[in-house]
């Protein structure tokens, strides 16, 4: 009789625990809904960026990524995109120990005869790496993969300030 009691309880303490997490709000991220119907990318189909960029939004299937400008209800315009490398310490003999990574990207969205829906937006993102003389190789590997990183982060916070797009045709 003991050990039955028990095990309702914890059944109930259970179901309990479940009804509280699913009235928290929590949700898996879904596709990002775009507030227009067609955008055109500035960047080369060569791009990685821009390739990455392209399949995150034909990926929620609402919004067609244009070929041609004209045909595009807004351009996604890249002002700038740079990457960069800077020192951040040397050891005692005044070798490089530690590099900054930074990738700068800049955008704006306007329509195609000009008039601006997101004024320019400058995003920067760093990722710090140590380095060593006797493996090279491994950390020319490790910043492609780190700037790789630092991209897909760029293409969500791109996606981010798609959605918030006010606009007011």
């Amino acid at each position: 009789m003991q050990a039955n009691y028990v095990k309702r309880l914890q059944w109930l303490a259970a179901i309990m625990s479940i009804m509280l997490l699913s009235a928290c709000g929590f949700a898996l991220r879904g596709p990002v809904a775009l507030p227009f119907k067609s955008i055109y990318i500035g960047m080369p189909e060569s791009s990685a960026l821009g390739g990455e960029l392209r399949r995150h939004i034909r990926a929620n299937g609402q919004t067609q990524v244009m070929s041609e400008a004209k045909d595009a209800q807004v351009i996604l315009e890249v002002l700038s995109e740079t990457r960069e490398k800077q020192i951040l310490s040397l050891n005692s003999q005044g070798r490089v120990r530690e590099y900054n990574l930074i990738y700068n990207f800049r955008f704006r969205v306007r329509n195609n005869v000009g008039k601006e829906y997101l004024e320019p937006v400058d995003l920067q993102l760093k990722r710090n790496i140590t380095f060593n003389e006797s493996q090279v190789l491994a950390k020319e590997a490790e910043e492609v993969l780190l700037y790789r990183d630092m991209q897909s982060d760029l293409v969500q916070q791109i996606m981010r300030r798609l959605a918030v797009v006010k606009m007011d045709d």
